[in-house]
């Protein structure tokens, strides 16, 4: 039985309650004889109202099941009329019920597994002690678990509990496997990331980041600099190259305040959120341009830039995101660069989530744009622009954006960070294009076969893969669901809301078996969903 199938949440659905009412009965009233039996076959627990479900479900069926409440009296009030006198006078107790999981997943770790869910609940509710009747059959599964036995034995003959608590104490001093489960909450297992940034990062960028730091006036430092600029030069065929600390955004800022410098009008191409953010950076450093829009994933051929080139003669600058990290739709960067030397303009690009997953080529490219996280496999928090000409300082530019002092001072004008330089250093190590197509390729096939709607085609960057959800299905939800089943999509952005679309970003270090298996429970969750649709 693969427990990554499986998903384990609070039960907030109408129909996972009538899954627990029949799983109550048959483990209740047909496999321990508790309560007696009744044509539907369904058992609803007296204290239902007061009760919260920790579920486990594989592919929309409730597998296993334990409640927990903590109103008083207790089921073990009304076996036991002194268990006050078994509490401690400041305990905050809950009591835990109803413990039940189909036999075909008893040999596995749901049981496990819902006990972490139920510990981290309770430690959110800031109980100190948990009591349960522990049916004697499984006494040494409880006992290994940290419950400690007190009282007789209560129960009619055949259904007999044994009355138990757990206290973070016990259970701390448990196993280490149930060790693992109470500190949950500040050693989380990692889970599988495909969001655009902050993205997976390789253990020996992990090792870099975390050395002492320098100073960035040091020889070290300055030598560490200089190789990092050299490996971008030769990734990307770049002249130069410059790095701030900052984000992309500032990187495209960097360039708006070099624009503005040029004389004549530009050309801002758009149709995703990054291309209109482009157009926001040029309003707000006040340039001359016009723009060519369409609806967001709509195609812009080169035939149609090529026309408004032509009736545009004092066109001198193009400005063009290369993926459009919102929808996955690459430009035509070679074609662009062509026409733009044809008609004497100068290219610039927003390469942000591009360098690093694609190969590209800025040899002749005037200013391009991109980030440390992202393609590039480190920690975000440096912004990199490459240019092909020398650059000179000026007065009119703000001190932060010049790239002219970075130019003259190698990339260190001001206070550099030395961990995110040496990160980024190693990360250049590990780039692999190849590998991520080959991957972008497998995740397209699986999502398409699990009846997912994806947009584009192989065309489309292999960094960056957006599905167009259903209407009838919630993008925020579906989200939050492969979340708490510790698959981290990117689905949160109001842009991605708004569209009802949720991504699957494949950048930084990923692991190609982990990502396919992570892809099937997205195809298993989504036919969940669209079986439970048909059902109600």
């Amino acid at each position: 039985m693969d427990n990554l199938s499986l998903q384990y949440k609070i039960a907030s659905e109408s129909y996972e309650f009538q899954q627990i009412y029949t799983l109550n009965y048959e483990t209740f009233v047909e496999e321990i004889p508790q309560h007696e039996g009744n044509q539907e076959r369904k058992l609803i627990d007296k204290f239902h109202d007061e009760n919260t479900y920790v579920i486990a479900k594989d592919q929309g069926e409730v597998v296993g099941m334990i409640a927990v409440r903590d109103k008083r009296p207790f089921s073990l009030d009304l076996k036991l009329r002194n268990l006050n006198e078994y509490l401690p006078t400041d305990a905050v107790p809950c009591e835990i019920r109803l413990l039940s999981v189909k036999e075909a997943y008893r040999s596995t770790r749901v049981f496990y597994q819902l006990c972490e869910r139920l510990v981290s609940y309770c430690l959110e509710k800031g109980y100190t002690m948990a009591l349960i009747s522990g049916t004697v059959r499984q006494l040494k599964l409880y006992k290994r678990i940290g419950f400690q036995p007190f009282a007789d034995l209560v129960g009619e003959e055949g259904a007999k509990f044994q009355p138990m608590y757990l206290t973070r104490h016990s259970f701390e001093n448990s196993t280490k496997a149930f060790q693992r489960l109470m500190i949950r909450k500040t050693e989380k297992s990692v889970p599988l990331s495909f969001l655009p940034g902050p993205v997976p990062l390789h253990g020996k960028v992990e090792e870099a980041f975390k050395r002492e730091p320098v100073s960035h006036r040091s020889t070290m430092f300055i030598h560490e600099m200089e190789e990092v600029k050299r490996s971008l030069c030769e990734i990307t065929n770049a002249n130069y190259t410059e790095v701030a600390v900052g984000t992309g955004t500032l990187s495209n800022d960097m360039v708006a305040a070099q624009l503005k410098c040029l004389s004549g009008s530009g050309l801002i191409l758009a149709n995703g959120e990054f291309g209109y953010r482009l157009i926001d950076h040029a309003y707000r450093f006040d340039l001359h341009f016009q723009t060519f829009e369409k609806d967001w994933n709509e195609p812009i051929s080169l035939v149609e830039v090529e026309s408004l080139l032509q009736k545009n003669q004092n066109i001198k600058w193009l400005w063009t995101v290369h993926c459009e990290t919102s929808t996955g739709y690459l430009y035509d960067l070679d074609g662009l660069l062509s026409l733009c030397k044809t008609y004497g303009v100068e290219l610039c690009v927003d390469a942000c989530s591009s360098v690093g997953t694609i190969p590209v080529n800025f040899k002749e490219v005037y200013f391009a744009t991109t980030v440390s996280g992202k393609g590039l496999g480190s920690y975000p928090g440096l912004a990199i622009v490459f240019h092909r000409d020398d650059i000179q300082s000026s007065t009119s530019i703000p001190r932060y954006l010049d790239m002219g002092m970075y130019e003259v001072n190698g990339s260190i004008p001001f206070t550099h960070s030395s961990n995110l330089v040496r990160a980024l250093k190693e990360a250049l190590h590990f780039i692999e294009y190849e590998m991520h197509e080959k991957l972008a390729h497998k995740v397209r096939c699986v999502l398409t076969l699990g009846g997912f709607h994806i947009l584009g085609d192989k065309n489309y960057s292999p960094g960056v893969i957006t599905i167009a959800l259903e209407r009838e299905q919630c993008s925020r939800q579906f989200g939050d669901v492969c979340k708490d089943r510790g698959i981290l999509l990117s689905y949160e952005s109001d842009y991605l809301v708004k569209r009802n679309w949720v991504q699957v970003a494949l950048m930084g270090t990923q692991n190609e078996r982990k990502v396919l298996k992570a892809m099937n429970i997205l195809n298993k969750e989504y036919q969940s969903n669209v079986d439970s649709r048909a059902v109600k």
